[in-house]
């Protein structure tokens, strides 16, 4: 049969090339159907039209293949291959890095301030509780570490 089926292959191109229009396409169809003839030999008749059985072949590939390419399309705006499939990270370690330095370097009235309202998320009035002072001792910490912050990550006149 592998005889016969070489027989067919330039056939087998013009056909796929006047299904697929391209090429390349068409190469690769018609070595699709030849691998599905090779796969499925045991259902080719003998004596039957074996053009006639690896054209339906290569019609049915063509059309699975169609069928396929629209379900997925490539290129589409939701497709993976358009963005990175993970946002660069250097900077942002980088940043983190520059963050927690100087929160560090702060003084710690201010550090325990920032952490429990900004980080944690506790309320004014429970940081203030917690830090037994006042509420407005409070806010004023806070603002006073989040300019440190705002210095020290993103100094004045460095753009």
């Amino acid at each position: 049969m592998s005889d016969d089926l070489l027989d067919h292959v330039r056939a087998l191109h013009a056909y796929g090339q006047s299904l697929c229009g391209n090429p390349t396409e068409a190469e690769d169809l018609v070595q699709e159907t030849l691998v599905r003839a090779i796969e499925h030999a045991d259902s080719y008749r003998p004596g039957t039209y074996m053009r006639a059985w690896l054209f339906t072949i290569m019609r049915n590939r063509f059309y699975t293949n169609r069928k396929k390419a629209a379900r997925e399309p490539t290129g589409s705006a939701d497709c993976v291959s358009i963005g990175p499939s993970t946002q660069p990270t250097q900077e942002w370690h980088l940043r983190n890095n520059e963050l927690w330095q100087a929160l560090d370097a702060m003084p710690t009235h201010y550090r325990e301030a920032i952490v429990l309202v900004g980080v944690i998320g506790e309320s004014y009035l429970n940081a203030a509780e917690i830090l037994d002072c006042d509420i407005g001792t409070v806010k004023s910490r806070i603002s006073r570490a989040r300019a440190i912050l705002r210095n020290a990550i993103d100094p004045p006149g460095d753009e």
